[in-house]
């Protein structure tokens, strides 16, 4: 059956075409591709056009974009997205703006007995509910290894976190999901994360310590751990390796794994990021 909508998603896409040599660029600047098949390349491919269109890139003084660069953001804003139906999951911001560097932030939280801390804190990236996202491009840029960072995919998680109102770590969750699985897996290894700090607050945690901060960020760092380090977040929290698979619909880490399997010299970065994202 004909559908506007869809004639217009095509139009977009024909009329802003991504080469073969402009594509190869990408993959070859973004490991974390590596072994998704031609399907799942062209679907995404087509995704970041169309992301391209609907949302506004602000890039600050100090920061160049060129086509290349746009198109690097835009593929990994939309691979968490790959295998999940088109439903505006972005539908919360409108325009990403782009730092040089990290950025300072005001800073505010009322505690337990009411007493509000205000304080100013260095962030590389913010997400705000119907607000814009904002990066700081030498993060993006450091993003898409398999080294167990990428800035974008961590905000953006922070924006499918939104969609149910506040940040707190829970996304809207699949009809075959079940909303008490999820919070007992995700609560039992913050609790654990949180527990292991407690008791040695510079210890070496299997997974970036920002993460228990609270709900939100450990749905952010897990899901950015889920995609560019699956084999460091299911060793370290099974459970939660396996809700996030059931929400993203993917499988990172069977990719990763067939990648060494079909090539023993396939590399894979294990360097920790200098500094969370604080966002």
């Amino acid at each position: 059956m004909w559908s506007l909508r869809a004639w217009r998603r095509q139009r977009i896409i024909a009329r802003h075409p991504v080469s073969p040599e402009q594509w190869q660029a990408v993959l070859q600047q973004l490991p974390i591709l590596d072994g998704l098949d031609a399907a799942e390349q062209q679907r995404l491919r087509e995704r970041a056009v169309l992301f391209l269109q609907h949302k506004h890139l602000s890039a600050m003084p100090g920061v160049a974009l060129d086509g290349h660069d746009r198109l690097i953001l835009a593929v990994q804003a939309e691979l968490p997205l790959l295998h999940l139906a088109d439903l505006n999951w972005y539908q919360n911001f409108h325009e990403i703006v782009l730092y040089p560097d990290d950025f300072v932030s005001p800073q505010r939280h009322r505690d337990a007995s009411g007493v509000v801390h205000e304080w100013d804190a260095a962030h590389s990236g913010e997400a705000w509910q119907h607000g814009a996202v904002i990066l700081a491009w030498p993060g993006v840029l450091a993003s898409g290894q398999w080294h167990a960072y990428n800035l974008v995919i961590h905000e953006l998680a922070h924006t499918l976190d939104m969609l149910n109102g506040d940040a707190n770590g829970l996304p809207p969750l699949h009809s075959t999901m079940h909303v008490e699985q999820w919070a007992k897996a995700m609560q039992s290894a913050f609790d654990q994360l949180n527990a292991e700090l407690d008791a040695n607050p510079n210890a070496d945690t299997a997974i970036d310590p920002y993460a228990a901060e609270n709900s939100a960020e450990f749905f952010a760092v897990t899901s950015e751990y889920f995609f560019s380090a699956p084999d460091l977040l299911v060793k370290a929290f099974p459970v939660v390796y396996a809700q996030l698979a059931l929400f993203y619909r993917q499988d990172p880490l069977a990719r990763l794994q067939q990648l060494h399997a079909n090539n023993p010299n396939y590399q894979s970065r294990r360097t920790r990021p200098a500094c969370a994202t604080n966002g």
